[in-house]
């Protein structure tokens, strides 16, 4: 057959089209592009649309479109793109050992779990035991001793979110005087600095203290001021669970600023709150306390849970003199019957002058039953100590002991104290950020045993819906400011908080009109719902709302961290640089 020139001609540029060699296309740009999202940067100004780009662990460029591609691609389109929210007062410590997702709080767009309110080390050998004695639902070993050796050990473990914590004022006091009311000599409190200035130097963010507690509330203010100056020569705060949030409230906001005047160094409030009703009118004086001291030029914050219920241990009905010692001996005092009333004598006084009476402002109708050790006390759960009682046969106040007695523990307790228009008030101060003060556990397995607080699963949720969208107390802006760069620039972070480039890519997109806590007292243990992404030093901790168990986390450390050049206290708090 012959072909015709034609068709000769067409064979060969078919040819040519198939030799020519095939373009690549072109490799992505980046790791992640987030597109066409509502940037809420963490400064609280006007949102605006825009793409974001992450590379390795930072955010390399924001801008209305970015060309290149991302090796992952995000469309949010109608979502809030905002930094990762940070936990300013956490109790994951012992969650994250059976669960290294912290899954109630990386639903909720938390990044940053912060620790310390009673710090994992430093430890001796009898503080080891009392540990491994005082585990109930979720056992694990005591293989560390310091607490950066603790954080460390998380990291290694491969957690989600980063961690970071400050270290105990009555950790450090228990390593010399137990759970004793010893008061230190001035060479015993030079060890206690010591001590200070070690976990400084493994990384801790600054020192705190919980002074409603034995052996915390053993600490007079000199203590306090000496350990917080050691502190803030480590470039570190001082933040408390101050002494009174009752009757003693206001007296107790004035020894918190007057131990930030003394030590040079910021101080903040844990969980700001009024309880009990005789107390709920003291918000407008310590408001005014507060915002006097900011106008002196004393750098002080808090932060708050935002419930109606605290939730802690029946040590708080309790008077302090008999919990001395540590738990052994306040178990074998409430055996005496002797001390036993005189212990229920003083639990019926509703305002002692001497100690936090929460039987007294919750009452026992208001204290909700959370926590057991004791599997035979476990089928009280869920039911309040009025409850109890009246099954046992007895007042309150002996239920009380009782429980105590017999489940080894103190026993973990909601006590409804505090003021809902209250609540809405604080909300929307600006010098106030958030804490769940609670473990990030998961609906199922070893956290079933037991009963939350609500707010372990729904705290930030319920900033953003309730108390933003729902209420108006705050704009969107305004509360992901003191969700993320507000508490950075208070702990001292450098690079975190904010979404800039350069900064890490801690970063959260959700939905802010189905952004929503379900986490009831009745059902705590109900997941929240409307956060899409989390990403953690660029890793995806949450991808498409589901946990990817990515080991994302880092511990982030304090300034005087001594594993970077330049690391170490200095001498005084004058040699820092604070955020105002």
């Amino acid at each position: 057959m012959t072909l015709n020139r034609f068709t000769t001609s067409a064979a060969a540029a078919a040819l040519a089209v198939f030799a020519m060699p095939v373009q690549a296309a072109p490799s992505p740009a980046y790791d992640v592009v987030i597109r066409g999202g509502t940037i809420y940067d963490g400064s609280g100004g006007v949102p605006f649309t825009a793409d974001l780009a992450v590379l390795a662990d930072r955010i390399v460029r924001i801008a209305p479109h970015i060309a290149g591609r991302g090796k992952a691609e995000i469309d949010a389109t109608g979502k809030a793109v905002a930094p990762g929210f940070i936990n300013m007062l956490a109790h994951p410590e012992e969650s994250l050992l059976a669960d290294k997702r912290a899954l109630s709080d990386l639903v909720q767009g938390v990044t940053l779990e912060v620790m310390g309110e009673m710090s994992m080390g430093p430890l001796t050998p009898q503080m080891k035991d009392e540990l491994v004695e005082g585990q109930a639902d979720i056992a694990y070993p005591i293989n560390w001793t310091t607490l950066g050796q603790y954080l460390d050990g998380l990291e290694r473990r491969g957690v989600s979110p980063n961690v970071a914590s400050f270290v105990g004022a009555g950790t450090v006091r228990q390593n010399l005087f137990g759970d004793d009311a010893t008061q230190p000599t001035a060479e015993q409190l030079k060890t206690m600095q010591g001590l200070v200035r070690q976990a400084m130097e493994e990384g801790a963010l600054g020192v705190t203290t919980a002074l409603i507690y034995a052996p915390n509330t053993f600490a007079k203010t000199p203590e306090l001021i000496a350990l917080a100056q050691e502190s803030a020569r480590c470039g570190g705060m001082y933040i408390a669970h101050i002494r009174s949030e009752g009757d003693r409230f206001l007296e107790a906001i004035d020894e918190t600023i007057a131990i930030a005047k003394a030590s040079g160094a910021p101080a903040e409030i844990y969980h700001l709150k009024q309880s009990g009703r005789d107390n709920w009118s003291k918000l407008d004086p310590a408001i005014a306390k507060i915002e006097q001291a900011r106008a002196e030029g004393t750098r002080i914050t808090a932060d708050m849970y935002n419930y109606i219920a605290g939730a802690t241990g029946l040590d708080a009905a309790m008077p302090t003199w008999v919990q001395e010692g540590g738990y052994d001996k306040w178990a074998q005092r409430l055996k005496d019957p002797a001390t036993r009333a005189k212990v229920i004598a003083e639990m019926q006084e509703v305002h002692p002058k001497d100690w936090e009476n929460l039987i007294g402002a919750a009452g026992p109708e208001g204290m909700l039953l959370l926590a057991f050790k004791n599997p035979l006390l476990k089928p009280y759960t869920g039911k309040t100590l009025a409850e109890v009682a009246k099954l046992r046969g007895v007042s309150p106040q002996e239920a009380a002991i009782e429980l105590v007695v017999e489940d080894g523990t103190r026993v973990g307790v909601a006590y409804f104290l505090m003021s809902e228009d209250n609540v809405r008030r604080q909300v929307a101060l600006p010098w106030v950020s958030f804490g769940s003060d609670e473990a990030a556990p998961a609906p199922t397995g070893v956290f079933l045993k037991s009963q939350n607080h609500p707010r372990a699963y729904g705290n930030f949720a319920r900033v953003l819906a309730r108390y933003v969208r729902d209420e108006h107390r705050l704009t969107l802006a305004e509360a992901i400011r003191k969700l993320s760069a507000m508490p950075a620039q208070n702990l001292s972070l450098k690079d975190r908080g904010m979404l800039k480039d350069g900064y890490f890519a801690d970063i959260v997109v959700f939905d802010p009109a189905t952004i929503q806590d379900h986490a009831t007292f009745e059902r705590p243990a109900q997941l929240a719902t409307g956060v899409e992404q989390v990403l953690i030093n660029g890793g995806f901790a949450l991808k498409d709302s589901k946990a990817t168990g990515a080991p994302t986390g880092r511990f982030i450390h304090g300034r005087a961290w001594t594993g970077v050049p330049g690391g170490g206290c200095r001498a005084s708090a004058t040699d820092w640089s604070w955020s105002k």
